[in-house]
């Protein structure tokens, strides 16, 4: 009996040939497990990996935009700041202009004064020496006409005379001053 049953045994146990029954369970199984994974598990790994996808993709837009927008705010900056230097150097240069124009009012005006002052001096000069010399003129005269009456003895009262003597004496010491500054 005993190598009856291990023959029996060994006919039914055969590894090489399958057990339909657990095939078909296994097949059942496994279509099951398809099914669920379809159904449930691949959709939900989908909607995440799109998810992902979605959010990588807007976040890469999001950042070429905000990349774009901060190019486009340098490009004004530079814009601006260019603008500002350019203002800043005619502000610069119209500042020397009016520097230069001032200094040369100030100049001119000076100039002016100056000349003023020169021609105010120079006219009181002449005034003063036209004085002085009318004044000589009378105090020469004075001490001519006494120093001739002492001399000729007489007096010399008339003025026609006075005037005659004191104009020869007067131009008699121009010719001497004359000649000697010649000389």
């Amino acid at each position: 009996m005993s190598s009856d049953m291990i023959l029996a045994a060994g006919e039914a146990a055969n590894p090489l040939l399958p057990n339909w029954w657990e095939v078909l369970v296994t097949a059942v199984g496994f279509i099951v497990l398809v099914y669920v994974v379809t159904k449930f598990i691949a959709p939900a790994f989908e909607k995440s990996y799109q998810d992902r996808v979605a959010a990588i993709e807007g976040g890469l837009e999001k950042a070429e935009a905000a990349q774009n927008e901060a190019n486009e705010l340098l490009a004004q900056y530079k814009a601006q700041l260019l603008e500002a230097r350019t203002e800043a150097n005619g502000i610069r240069e119209e500042a020397r202009n009016e520097g230069a124009a001032i200094l040369a009012d100030l100049k001119e005006k000076a100039a002016s004064e100056s000349a003023r002052i020169t021609e105010q001096a120079h006219t009181q000069i002449e005034a003063e020496r036209v004085a002085a010399v009318a004044s000589l003129r009378n105090e020469v005269g004075t001490l001519a006409t006494s120093l001739a009456s002492k001399i000729v003895g007489e007096a010399l009262n008339d003025d026609e005379r006075s005037a005659r003597v004191v104009d020869r004496f007067l131009a008699d010491l121009e010719t001497q001053q004359n000649a000697g500054a010649s000389n």
